[in-house]
């Protein structure tokens, strides 16, 4: 029920954390290479999880965090953003939600305690699974432009007869 709470209390100042979280990919040294992406789109991204926490920590399938990861790692490879910067903007997006709770005191008792362990779990779960399927979704984009490159490559090259 606390975890419940928490992430309630995340969806009603969902904005200010968004707006929060793309300073600190903007200011990162770590996540540079974000600067490749429209700042709407890094906006519309981080305001999707931060907005609809509940669904993705509660209620979405795995088959939802798969498709929608891998498609989000297709399109940050095509974009160019190294896969390092692309993990570390997930990494501190977690970090940004758990500083967050903690900056509004929810950890003073026993029970406090125990609802944000099952909170972090939860969180835990989610980005390490968001950030394992859309390394996927960024390896299948880099190969298959390989692929296309290569196969572009040899049709119009000629074959040389011995």
């Amino acid at each position: 029920m606390i975890a419940v709470r928490l992430v309630r209390l995340i969806e009603v100042h969902s904005e200010v954390l968004t707006e929060e979280l793309l300073a600190k990919f903007q200011t990162s040294p770590r996540t540079a290479d974000l600067q490749k992406v429209p700042l709407h789109e890094l906006r519309a991204r981080s305001s999707e999880i931060l907005r609809h926490l509940s669904e993705w920590l509660l209620s979405k399938a795995e088959s939802d965090i798969e498709g929608r990861y891998r498609e989000i790692g297709a399109l940050r490879a095509s974009q160019n953003v190294s896969f390092s910067d692309f993990c570390w903007a997930i990494v501190l997006t977690k970090e940004h939600i758990w500083d967050f709770i903690q900056q509004h005191g929810f950890l003073q008792g026993p029970l406090e305690v125990y609802g944000a362990m099952e909170f972090l779990r939860l969180l835990d779960q989610f980005f390490e699974r968001a950030i394992c399927y859309a390394a996927e979704g960024y390896e299948l984009s880099k190969t298959e432009t390989l692929s296309y490159v290569s196969v572009s490559h040899h049709a119009a090259t000629p074959l040389k007869r011995l």
